[in-house]
Parts: structure tokens; sequence; C-alpha cells
């Protein structure tokens, strides 16, 4: 059992891509998001773009849509900027009519691909926005949002620990 949510227990990188895919269909009911549309991946390059997430939202005057270009990387190495290189971000944004894009990390970035987001976020004249989540940031939004579904599925062993917690309780 683990008493902490472990990126160990995801196998490979496409469980991965379906465990961040998950957890924005699951912020629909916990953010209380109108809808939520999460385009997964084809098969074969991505090109930059593994998940294309829409969110409805309604701040009760109108209602918006707020679209997501998400790359999704399980790598046990920090993610460079090389690795990117080959896509050119704000195009991809722009092609799928979104208005930012996610990159969800396993582990860590480099400091040189930090700022590589950190000068497209303050120089984009379409107000793009560039956001980076890092595998601790990451473990921080399923603490935050604790679908018992989603952890029973892809952390099995913390489920475990959770529901052993739970029995002891009672």
């Amino acid at each position: 059992m683990k008493n902490t949510i472990d990126f160990e227990e995801i196998s490979d990188g496409n469980q991965f891509e379906n465990l961040v895919a998950d957890y924005f269909r699951v912020t629909k009911e916990a953010k209380n998001i109108v809808d939520v549309d999460v385009k997964p991946p084809s098969e074969g390059s991505d090109g930059g773009r593994d998940i294309l997430v829409t969110f409805r939202l309604n701040d009760s005057i109108i209602s918006f849509e707020r679209r997501w270009v998400v790359q999704c990387k399980f790598w046990e190495s920090s993610v460079s900027l090389s690795e990117l290189s080959s896509v050119n971000i704000p195009t991809l944004v722009h092609q799928h009519s979104a208005h930012g894009y996610l990159l969800v990390c396993k582990r860590n970035v480099t400091s040189n691909l930090t700022k590589m987001f950190e000068d497209l976020e303050r120089n984009c004249s379409m107000r793009y926005r560039y956001v980076i989540w890092n595998g601790d940031a990451f473990l921080t939004q399923l603490y935050v949002l604790p679908p018992r579904p989603l952890i029973q599925r892809y952390f099995p062993k913390y489920h475990e620990f959770v529901e052993s917690q739970e029995r002891r309780v009672k």
C-alpha cells in the first residue's frame, strides 16, 4: 500500500495521457463547469497535441468556452527545450482555436524550457497562455480534486491505503 499518489503506479505514457484526459473529464463536477469536451489523440505522431480540452463555462452573465492544447510527457528525466523544438507552439494553439498550451510532465522541465514558456506568455500578442504542470503540480491537482474513481483506476495502491484508513476510522 502507498500512502501517497505516486506516478510509479502508471505503466506508460499512454496510461499517463489517459489519466490527464480523465482528470479533465472529472473536473466538470468538481469545479461547476457546464461541460468539458476532451478529444484524445489519434494514433501516430501527435504534432505536439496529445489532448484537446474545451471547457464550457457560465459566469452567471454569459456562457463562454476555453480551449487548451495539452501535451503530456511521461519521462523519467526533465523535459528540455530540444524535445519541443520541432513544435511551433503558438501556431499549434492558433490551429486549434485554443486559448493556451498546457504541458503536463511526470517529472520536471529544464530552466530553458521554463524560460521559453515565460517568454511566450509575456510576448504573445494574441494573449495565449502557456502553462507547465510538472509532476508535483499535477499531483497537487489530483489531491485537490479527489475523484475516487480516478484514484481507484490509476492509483490502486494508494486507493487501497485510503480505503484501509477509512475502515479503521469506522
